[in-house]
């Protein structure tokens, strides 16, 4: 087990984190929470997080990640505090209707697509809109969320998002491509990782992990 010491990611410049190192901090998370997203989600977003926080583009230490290997049944989404190092929130979140039903299989940047896009943003500001308190997303990756934007594609609450909804329908409802929560879910989670948090979406989809300029498989 390789042994390492809390600090602020924010404060350490240009750190690179080796594979067993990430490993060594995954398992302490599980110490911590009996669920966690599948170990790749982890490191690759562990990846994208120390990329972004080397540039200068991290503000605010939180790292939101969103799980699409995983059925909307299960909760998918969780926020880690990367300044204490621990998990502050999970709970479920939907995808687009046009990437699947339960599971979502097809992932699209495209406008008008109604479908889910993996990949890393930046979180900016907040507003109210149709949906209430929602979050603005700026996607990084060029062809796969870079027009989330353009398409509006934000966070925020929705009613289709509960357990009731999953115990009536087996599955959440469903979004036009946000990565949308539970209402109240969103009124606390959406203020806490504003301004310039890292978000990342990720699906086991061969297409993305091969062109993403934020992964790498040699290291961490």
């Amino acid at each position: 087990m390789v042994c390492f010491f809390f600090f602020s990611f924010t404060t350490v410049p240009s750190r690179v984190f080796s594979v067993q190192e990430v490993r060594s901090l995954y398992d302490q998370l599980t110490i911590n929470s009996q669920e966690l997203p599948h170990w790749d989600c982890f490191a690759y977003g562990m990846q994208g997080y120390l990329k972004l926080d080397n540039e200068g583009q991290i503000q605010q230490p939180y790292l939101t990640l969103i799980d699409f290997s995983l059925p909307s049944t299960e909760k998918r989404l969780w926020v880690i505090d990367m300044r204490q190092y621990k998990v502050v929130e999970h709970t479920y979140v939907s995808h687009g209707m046009n990437s699947g039903l339960v599971q979502p299989t097809d992932f699209s940047n495209e406008e008008g697509s109604f479908k889910s896009s993996l990949g890393f943003y930046l979180t900016t500001s907040i507003y109210y809109g149709k949906h209430g308190l929602s979050l603005k997303l700026k996607g990084l990756e060029p062809g796969f969320n870079d027009l989330a934007e353009q398409r509006s594609i934000v966070m925020h609450g929705a009613t289709y998002v509960s357990k009731k909804h999953i115990q009536k329908f087996n599955r959440l409802g469903r979004s036009q491509g946000c990565p949308a929560l539970a209402q109240k879910e969103a009124n606390r989670i959406i203020p806490m990782i504003k301004d310039q948090s890292c978000l990342f979406i990720y699906a086991p989809q061969k297409t993305y992990l091969e062109q993403s300029s934020f992964i790498t498989e040699q290291s961490i």
